[in-house]
């Protein structure tokens, strides 16, 4: 079956991101350390529920200054933990030219209310514009590397899940998604990507 749709992980493969500066500047908030915020929100289950759906943007804001006693705003603890993202230039260009040569693209993503939006507001002009289709963990409550998320993507893209072609820089969410029926690799450069591609007939000038 050929190829028809082109699914993308957002961090670390469209967008580069850092929750250690997500820390520090959540930590310099609440004059706290920042190791202990990394290891409360992002070693712990804090993060995970957010990108499940299971904690809102508001509901963090609540916990994150009942947790550390903090007065900061919504506003202030959402752009801590929001402002962490620099775009991949080399996939960014890919993107561009798939869309040039008339392939259909998607982004299939683990995460929060409070990420996406600030992707969705301008800052990254590849997110979401460039792109068919947006399947979202907070949204589905369906995370990767669990296959209902990779069925529902196919469904939303509108073919078979054989006909996706996916990468994702996580071995175990491309194991998923080769479980799911996907086409998948683990994303290392944009090099590598441009080749996989190719290699599976999706051409573009790149």
């Amino acid at each position: 079956m050929s190829i028809k749709f082109l699914y993308f992980d957002l961090g670390n493969v469209l967008l580069f991101f850092n929750h250690r500066l997500a820390a520090e500047r959540l930590a310099k908030l609440a004059n706290v350390d920042a190791e202990s915020v990394f290891e409360t929100i992002f070693r712990g289950d804090v993060n995970a529920r957010c990108d499940g759906g299971l904690l809102s943007g508001p509901e963090f804001c609540l916990w994150f200054r009942e947790r550390y006693d903090c007065r900061a705003s919504d506003e202030a603890i959402v752009a801590a933990s929001s402002d962490i993202f620099r775009v991949n230039p080399p996939m960014k260009a890919i993107t561009s030219q798939l869309r040039a040569a008339g392939w259909r693209l998607g982004i299939l993503s683990n995460t929060c209310d409070m990420h996406y939006d600030f992707f969705a507001s301008g800052r990254y002009t590849t997110i979401p514009d460039a792109f068919d289709a947006v399947v979202l963990s907070y949204k589905l409550r369906l995370m990767k590397p669990d296959a209902p998320i990779y069925l529902e993507a196919a469904n939303t893209a509108g073919v078979a899940p054989e006909e996706v072609f996916y990468c994702d820089d996580v071995p175990a969410n491309v194991d998923g998604a080769k479980a799911a029926g996907f086409d998948a690799v683990l994303f290392t450069s944009a090099a590598q990507y441009a080749a996989d591609a190719r290699s599976r007939g999706i051409g573009f000038n790149y």
